[in-house]
């Protein structure tokens, strides 16, 4: 039982880690909201504090999750994934991996462009998105792009980005986040048509690829 236990607390910071990453927020911007130190909080994130509940109430307040999610639960067998969706401003995000670090995958819901404008953010990582429906607008450096459905992108967001709905109507997009250096490679078989010709997606060039569907 012990052993189980500090299996998952020692999850508790590459957890912690991957979420405030994912929301592009930085240590000083949490200290502020959940009033820990950005010691104690680097000293989480690495392992080396322990987490514990006075600590841990505070800070799935701030990202909006319940606490299960910083700690999560030991493996039962059910195969199955509990999605719950998390606000993050305008858009929903929902999260479809449930493991600490490694490549998290992610549902998001954006709704109409209504009067956003493009917030450029830089942070460490790798993302790979691809839209579902409607239509994305990706601002990447000095790129403006609009993706439809059946299309992909993928960048280091160390690059300035934003993306968002490109007209009134929301947008669907899969989403894979990893840490600095890991992408999404892509594997498509090629088949022969009727005129014997060879069909597939081929290998697309790095930073934005576009994928017709």
């Amino acid at each position: 039982m012990d052993d189980e236990l500090d299996a998952v607390l020692s999850a508790v910071g590459p957890r912690l880690r991957s979420l405030r990453k994912r929301r592009e927020t930085t240590l000083t911007d949490l200290s502020e909201s959940t009033g820990i130190s950005v010691s104690t909080l680097s000293r989480l994130e690495s392992g080396q504090r322990k987490p514990t509940l006075e600590l841990l109430l505070p800070l799935a307040k701030a990202y909006g999750v319940q606490i299960d999610e910083l700690v999560g639960a030991p493996p039962t067998g059910d195969p199955r994934i509990h999605l719950r969706p998390v606000k993050m401003g305008r858009m929903t995000m929902v999260p479809l991996t449930r493991r600490a670090g490694g490549v998290q995958a992610y549902k998001l819901l954006i709704p109409s462009h209504g009067s956003a404008e493009p917030d450029q953010k830089t942070h460490e990582g790798y993302e790979w998105i691809y839209v579902l429906s409607g239509r994305l607008r990706l601002v990447l450096g000095d790129q403006d792009l609009v993706l439809t459905p059946g299309e992909a992108a993928e960048f280091d967001t160390r690059v300035p980005h934003w993306f968002g709905s490109a007209d009134p109507t929301p947008v669907e997009v899969l989403s894979l986040f990893g840490r600095q250096g890991e992408r999404a490679h892509l594997r498509a078989k090629s088949t022969a048509g009727q005129d014997g010709r060879r069909t597939g997606r081929s290998t697309p060039p790095p930073d934005v690829d576009h994928q017709p569907g």
